[in-house]
C-alpha cells in the first residue's frame, strides 16, 4: 500500500485510527461529521470496530481495507466509521451486544451495518475479501447489503426492530427482593469451581482467559472458609499461566489469552489491563504461601511494565501489539538454531528449560519459551548442582533477552487510557505494600499527578490521552477504576490528598452516573452523547465490571466516613443484580468480590504512632505480609490526630476514648463496628489474626 490516499482519521490521535488513514476507503471517525453525512446522503454506515493490538483487525484491513477494489465498494455503498473501541467503549458495549444477538458470537473486528440513525440491521465480526473459512466474503457481503438497504427496505427494517427490542431487554435488570446472603457466595463458588480445568487450571478448555475476578473470588473463598480445595484450585491457575507461552518467560508480563487448553499459544499482545489485574494475584498468592516462585512472576511483570509501559512524566501505555514484521508472535518466538548459536555451551541447559526443540512446539519450527521441568528437576538432568544450574540459566536467559531486544519490536499503543491506569495504580501499589518497592509507589505517584493535570477538568474525568491531547468524556470504568487506585494508594501511603480526590470523584459519578428509577451506574454520564442505548451491566468483560468495583467503593467510603449515604447506593447495586449472581456467576466474579466485603465486613485496622519511628513500620510490615482480602488500614499520626479524624469521622466514633498505650505505637483492629483491645506489639497483631475466624 503507498501513502497516495489519505482520509479523515489523519486529524486523529489515536494509533489505531491512524494505522487506517491511508487506507483507500474514505474512513470517518465516530462524530457529527459522519452521522450527518449519512443522514444527507441516505447512505447505511459501516462501523468497524478493534484496536491496535489485534490481530485479526490487521488481517481484515490487509485484506480488505488496502484493496483498491473493496474500498471503492465501500466508499460507493456507505459512510464508513472507525472506531477504536478503548477510546469509545460506549459504542463496543452497544453494538457488540446487538451482534452477539444476531450471530451468537462477538469479537473485533467488530464489523456492524447500520441505518442513518445508528440502528443495527446487520453485522459481525472478522470477514474474509472472499468466500472462505465458511464465511461470507466481505466483497459480495457489502455489495448485497448495500442493495438490501435500498432495495428491501422492510427487511431492514424488520431487523432493525429485532435490535431494538433485543437492546433494550438487555438495558433491563429484574432485581430481586432476596436477602444478601453468604449461600449466594457458597453456592457461586461451587459454580466457579466446576469450570475449573483440573488439569492445566483456569476455566474451560480453548481458548483460554485468565479471567481474574474469578480467580480472586475463588482465593476469597478460601479465606472465608479455609476450604483448602478453592486455594489449591488457584495454586494450579496461577502457576500453569505462569509456566506456560502466555507467560513472557523472557522479557516478564503476561499476552492477552491462550488459544490452546494448556495455555502454550497466546495471541501475543500485551494489554495493560491483563498485567494489572493479575499483578494483585500472584502477590496475593506469595503472601499466602511465602513461595518465591509467585514473587518472581511479580516482580518480573513490574520489570516489564516500567521498562516497556511507562510514560517518563507518569502513566501507563494501552497495548504491545501481537504482530512485528507483519507476523504473529515474530518477536518472541525461537527456533533452535537461533539459540544453539548464540548461548554455546548453555545452550542445550537452556534449551531443555525452556522447551525449545529442533521440531518447534509451534508452527513451522519455532518455539515458544515454556516451563516443563522444575530448576531442581532440570539440575538432576544434567547432573548439577541446583545454584550452578539455577546461575547459568540466570545467564543464559539474560543473554537471550539482550539479543531480543535487537529484534524489530512489536507496535505499542502509546495512547494512556483512564480506567486502565487505575487498575494499573492498584496493582502498583499492592507491589509497594507486599514487595516493598518504592519505585512502584513513586510511578503511582507521578501517574496520579498525570491523570489530575491532564484528565482532570472541572472535577470531570476525561477517557484518553495522546501526544498531549486529552478526550473524550470519561466512562464510569474510569471513574470506579481511578477511584478504587485513589483508595488503594491512600491506605498505603495515608496521605489524605488521594482520599480526598477519591470522594471527588465518586460525587461526579454519583451526580452524573446514578439511575435513580433502578438504581446502579451507566456506562455513560448524563452528559454523554445520545446513543441508540443508554448501557448498564455488572458482568466483567476483559476488565471488571464498573458497577462491581464502584459498589465497593462506596463500601470502603462508607467504612472509612461513616457516611449512611454510600452504604445505601452500595446495597442498591448488589441488590439490583442479587439475580444474576445467582444465575451467571461465572461473568461476575468482580459484583461477587464486592458482596464478599459487604457481608463479612472489613477489617478496619487503625495504627496510631509517629510514621518516622522503626515500631510503626515493624507494624506495617506485620499488616501488609497477611493475607486480608477485606480489610482498611489507616495509619494516625498522634501530633496530627484530630486532623485526620476531621476527615474520616466514622474512625472518631471507633476510637473514641481510645489513644496510644503507655506512649508506644498501638494497633486497634475493628471489625462489624467493635474494636479490639490495643495490640503494642507485632507478634500479637500477627497472632490476632492467625486466631480470628476467617
Amino acid at each position: 500500500m503507498t501513502s497516495e490516499h489519505t482520509n479523515q482519521l489523519i486529524h486523529e490521535t489515536s494509533p489505531y485510527l491512524l494505522q487506517h488513514a491511508h487506507n483507500p476507503v474514505d474512513w470517518y471517525a465516530w462524530g457529527p461529521e459522519a452521522l450527518g453525512k449519512a443522514k444527507a446522503e441516505n447512505k447505511p454506515i459501516l462501523l468497524s470496530i478493534g484496536y491496535s493490538a489485534c490481530h485479526w483487525c490487521h488481517v481484515m484491513e490487509h485484506e480488505s481495507f488496502e484493496n483498491e477494489q473493496i474500498a471503492a465498494l465501500m466508499n460507493d455503498h456507505f459512510v464508513n466509521i472507525k472506531v477504536d473501541r478503548e477510546e469509545r467503549p460506549d459504542l463496543d458495549h452497544i453494538y457488540q451486544a446487538a451482534v452477539q444477538m444476531m450471530t451468537g458470537a462477538g469479537g473485533w473486528p467488530l464489523t456492524v451495518f447500520l441505518t442513518p440513525d445508528q440502528e443495527v440491521f446487520y453485522g459481525g465480526t472478522y470477514f474474509p475479501p472472499d468466500d472462505r473459512y465458511g464465511r461470507p466474503g466481505f466483497r459480495r457481503l457489502i455489495q448485497s447489503i448495500g442493495d438490501a438497504y435500498h432495495q428491501r427496505q422492510d427487511e431492514v427494517i424488520r431487523n432493525v426492530e429485532q435490535m431494538r427490542d433485543g437492546l433494550n431487554k438487555l438495558a433491563t435488570v429484574e432485581g430481586s427482593t432476596r436477602a444478601l446472603t453468604s449461600n449466594l457466595l457458597e453456592n457461586a463458588a461451587r459454580a466457579l469451581a466446576n469450570h475449573v480445568d483440573m488439569v492445566h487450571g483456569g476455566f474451560g478448555t480453548q481458548p483460554k482467559f485468565p479471567n481474574p475476578t474469578n480467580i480472586e473470588y475463588l482465593l476469597r473463598f478460601w479465606h472465608a472458609t479455609g476450604n483448602t480445595n478453592f486455594l489449591n484450585l488457584v495454586k494450579l491457575t496461577l502457576e500453569k499461566m505462569a509456566q506456560g507461552g502466555i507467560y513472557d518467560q523472557l522479557g516478564g508480563g503476561f499476552h492477552r489469552y491462550s488459544t490452546d487448553t494448556h495455555w502454550l499459544v497466546p495471541h501475543f499482545e500485551k494489554m495493560l489491563y491483563d498485567n494489572a489485574q493479575l499483578l494483585p494475584l500472584y502477590l496475593s498468592m506469595y503472601q499466602i504461601t511465602q513461595e518465591p516462585f509467585y514473587a518472581r512472576v511479580a516482580r518480573e511483570t513490574l520489570v516489564y511494565i516500567q521498562r516497556e509501559m511507562t510514560h517518563s512524566e507518569g502513566g501507563f501505555y494501552a497495548t504491545q501489539d501481537a504482530d512485528s514484521e507483519g507476523e504473529e508472535g515474530k518477536f518472541f518466538v525461537w527456533k533452535k538454531a537461533e539459540a544453539d548459536a548464540l548461548l554455546g555451551s548453555d545452550a542445550r541447559l537452556f534449551c531443555r528449560y525452556y522447551d525449545i526443540t529442533e521440531t518447534g512446539n509451534w508452527e513451522h519450527g519455532n518455539n515458544i519459551p515454556r516451563l516443563t521441568v522444575t530448576m531442581n528437576q532440570l539440575a538432576t538432568m544434567f547432573n548439577q548442582e541446583p545454584e550452578t544450574t539455577e546461575t547459568r540459566i540466570h545467564n543464559a536467559k539474560a543473554t537471550a533477552f539482550a539479543a531480543r531486544e535487537q529484534r524489530v519490536k512489536p507496535f505499542r499503543d502509546e495512547k494512556i487510557l483512564t480506567a486502565w491506569n487505575g487498575l494499573m495504580i492498584s496493582g502498583m501499589v499492592q507491589a509497594y505494600t507486599v514487595l516493598g518497592d518504592t519505585e512502584a509507589l513513586e510511578i503511582v505517584r507521578r501517574t496520579i499527578a498525570f491523570l489530575q493535570q491532564h484528565m482532570l477538568h472541572d472535577g470531570h474525568l476525561l477517557r484518553t490521552y495522546k501526544d498531549g491531547q486529552a478526550k473524550l468524556n470519561a466512562y464510569l470504568d474510569d471513574y470506579a477504576f481511578l477511584t478504587a487506585g485513589l483508595l488503594d494508594t491512600f491506605e498505603a501511603t495515608f496521605d489524605r490528598v488521594y482520599f480526598e480526590l477519591a470522594e471527588s470523584l465518586t460525587a461526579t459519578l454519583l451526580a452524573d452516573f446514578w439511575d435513580d428509577d433502578q438504581g446502579a451506574f451507566f456506562f455513560t454520564g448524563k452528559h454523554h452523547e445520545a446513543l441508540i442505548t443508554r448501557t448498564k451491566s455488572a458482568f466483567d468483560q476483559a476488565i471488571p465490571s464498573g458497577n462491581g468495583v464502584a459498589a465497593k467503593n462506596l463500601l470502603r467510603l462508607y467504612h472509612l466516613t461513616g457516611r449512611e449515604y454510600y452504604l445505601q447506593r452500595a446495597e442498591r447495586v448488589l441488590s439490583l443484580y442479587a439475580q444474576q449472581m445467582e444465575r451467571q456467576s461465572f461473568g461476575l466474579g468482580a459484583m461477587l468480590n464486592t458482596l464478599d466485603f459487604y457481608l463479612r465486613k472489613p477489617y478496619e485496622i487503625v495504627l496510631i504512632g509517629d510514621p518516622a519511628a522503626a515500631e510503626t513500620q515493624a507494624f506495617l510490615q506485620t499488616i501488609r505480609t497477611q493475607y486480608l482480602p477485606n480489610k482498611m488500614v489507616v495509619q494516625l499520626d498522634p501530633q496530627h490526630i484530630e486532623t485526620h479524624l476531621d476527615a474520616l469521622p466514622l474512625l472518631r466514633d471507633l476510637l473514641a476514648g481510645k489513644t496510644q498505650a503507655g506512649g508506644r505505637a498501638t494497633v486497634y483492629v475493628c471489625h462489624d463496628f467493635t474494636c479490639s483491645l490495643p495490640i503494642t506489639a507485632p507478634a500479637d497483631l500477627a497472632a490476632h489474626f492467625t486466631e480470628e475466624p476467617v
